[in-house]
């Protein structure tokens, strides 16, 4: 058989671009995107990202450039998933929540050749782009108008005004759609290896990389995603999950691939949600943790009249998050991915057996990140001194790594980083802790970064967290270390209460409350109550700014824990 090699008909370059004209062909009459009073069909949707890419080949965007955009989740950001790589070039979704130093950075660093701008983040763009260097030329905008944008508190008459004022406008969005050719031939990718999107690292840290992907790897983490989540034809998927945001966990590919229904909206609180669930019968809807408890702690939430699927990921949902949202009917997934990994790589996969089990227990088991998904080829918790296997005891740390298609193809213009990260070994090092269940279940302990050295012993500080989440008065909570005169360090809880309480808890009565649920030696110290805990646009609590905080406290005095 050694005479039988790779061929053209045999050998096309995977690309998750084929998804829509698939769609186009199978659901072309069935509504692909709803927003406001706007409906979209697959064949309207299939056509207009064609002629979107037609117009920008027209006004010279090559291979292989980056084109930017920074937008909410609205059909024109959609629409870009698409046109962008049919046109050849490599995606830049920019997170719109960004400072405009940030962004000036990013914008720089990728080199980008074209920004979409939606007219709320207009002001935005206008002082990143003042940032530049005199001698660096800044990249034509490109303006996404839109009606709704009026209504966002961030967006005044005269941001549009003030950036025509210091940079060219070359067209509108619409425009572009409108003289581009319905029948463009969109650019295929030479190889499956070809980029398609770069994203920059959600910032928990305080230094976000640009993340290369390729066709092939999102093509795989895309059927990885709908198969695991049993994404089924024609789902009703809300978009909650902001699109800048890794891709969307690959779903805007993969509504197309099954012919779904995208409803997208600019911004959400828990009514809206509830409102559109209802209104559009919607099956599935994806959102960090801190999703799951503003849906489960507002005053509009309600049983939902049918199942809604619900997949989580990001920081570890506490167990007490999860039984609440399951409560109102939603059916809770949860995963674990990377902005590395193009998408959620270890799925919580759901035993039916697991369904007789208390309550509790469900949630607590329904917390565990899992196993790798289909196209993950491994996934394992390494010991950081052996670098083997460490014991599947559910105790013994480790640092979770991975192997598998979807990986990236590296951190652009950092060698030094990619290959700290992608070892010679064959591994991508997460820099999350964790451990191995006995039954081959893996779970999420810390970031390395986040696991608190108290008294030489490791603490996790999501442990104590989802223990603070299980206090009736408490909304949020986030734990990092603070220094300590004796201990070295100790756990300092930052904390958000519920509105409405008859009563706030003091320090004391927090930390009294921990000390009948956890060891000594893991019971927070410190408890700081915020209004509101600092986030990513995505819902990740920074801890980084914590750290911060918590370390310009000083050093706690010598007590006994």
């Amino acid at each position: 058989m050694e005479d039988l090699k790779p061929n053209p008909a045999n050998s096309s370059p995977l690309t998750p671009i084929g998804f829509l004209e698939r769609a186009a062909v199978v659901y072309g009459d069935c509504p692909s995107i709803i927003y406001n009073s706007t409906t979209y069909t697959w064949t309207e949707t299939h056509r207009r990202c064609l002629q979107l890419a037609s117009s920008l080949v027209s006004i010279g965007i090559q291979r292989g450039q980056v084109v930017s955009v920074v937008s909410p989740n609205t059909p024109a950001m959609y629409e870009l998933h698409f046109a962008v790589p049919m046109a050849g070039a490599v995606l830049n979704t920019i997170n719109l929540r960004l400072d405009s130093r940030t962004i000036s950075v990013i914008l720089r660093h990728c080199e980008t050749n074209l920004i979409f701008v939606d007219q709320a983040s207009c002001g935005l763009i206008s002082d990143a782009l003042a940032l530049f260097p005199p001698e660096m030329k800044r990249p034509p905008l490109i303006l996404i108008a839109d009606n709704a944008a009026a209504e966002d508190s961030s967006s005044s008459s005269s941001s549009a005004s003030s950036v025509s004022n210091r940079a060219d406008f070359v067209d509108s969005y619409e425009e572009m759609v409108q003289k581009g050719d319905p029948l463009f031939q969109w650019i295929r990718p030479v190889s499956e290896w070809d980029p398609i999107v770069l994203n920059y690292t959600s910032g928990t840290t305080s230094s976000p990389k640009g993340v290369v992907h390729c066709h092939r790897g999102i093509f795989t983490v895309t059927l990885d995603s709908l198969i695991e989540w049993g994404v089924s034809k024609q789902s009703v998927y809300l978009w909650t999950l902001p699109m800048f945001h890794a891709n969307g966990w690959s779903f805007p590919w993969g509504i197309a691939a099954v012919g779904g229904t995208n409803v997208c909206i600019r911004k959400f609180d828990a009514a809206t949600i509830f409102a559109l669930i209802h209104r559009y019968h919607v099956t599935h809807l994806c959102g960090a943790p801190v999703v799951l408890n503003m849906l489960t702690n507002s005053p509009d939430n309600r049983p939902l009249d049918r199942p809604v699927k619900i997949l989580t990921a990001g920081a570890p949902p506490p167990a007490a998050v999860l039984f609440r949202t399951e409560s109102l009917g939603f059916d809770v997934s949860h995963g674990y991915g990377l902005t590395e990994t193009g998408g959620l790589v270890i799925c919580c996969s759901w035993k039916s057996g697991w369904n007789r089990l208390p309550a509790a227990e469900r949630a607590r088991l329904k917390a565990r990140q899992g196993v790798r998904t289909l196209a993950m080829a491994v996934a394992d918790v390494l010991c950081p001194e052996t670098g083997k296997s460490v014991k599947r005891d559910g105790t013994s740390i480790g640092e979770i790594v991975l192997r598998g298609s979807s990986m990236m193809l590296g951190y652009l213009k950092d060698p030094e980083a990619t290959a700290k990260a992608m070892t010679a070994e064959g591994w991508f090092f997460t820099g999350d802790v964790g451990v191995m269940h006995p039954d081959g279940y893996l779970e999420i302990k810390d970031r390395s970064k986040d696991v608190i050295i108290s008294g030489g012993e490791n603490l996790s500080s999501v442990e104590v967290e989802s223990v603070l989440y299980t206090n009736p008065a408490v909304n949020e909570a986030a734990v990092v270390a603070r220094p300590d005169e004796f201990w070295g360090e100790t756990p300092c809880a930052f904390v958000s209460l519920k509105e409405g309480l008859t009563r706030r808890p003091t320090e004391g009565e927090i930390i009294e409350y921990c000390r009948g649920k956890l060891p000594r030696f893991m019971v927070p110290k410190t408890v700081v109550f915020m209004a509101e805990l600092p986030k990513t646009s995505t819902g990740k609590i920074q801890k980084f700014v914590l750290r911060e905080m918590a370390k310009s406290m000083g050093p706690a005095g010598r007590s006994r824990l």
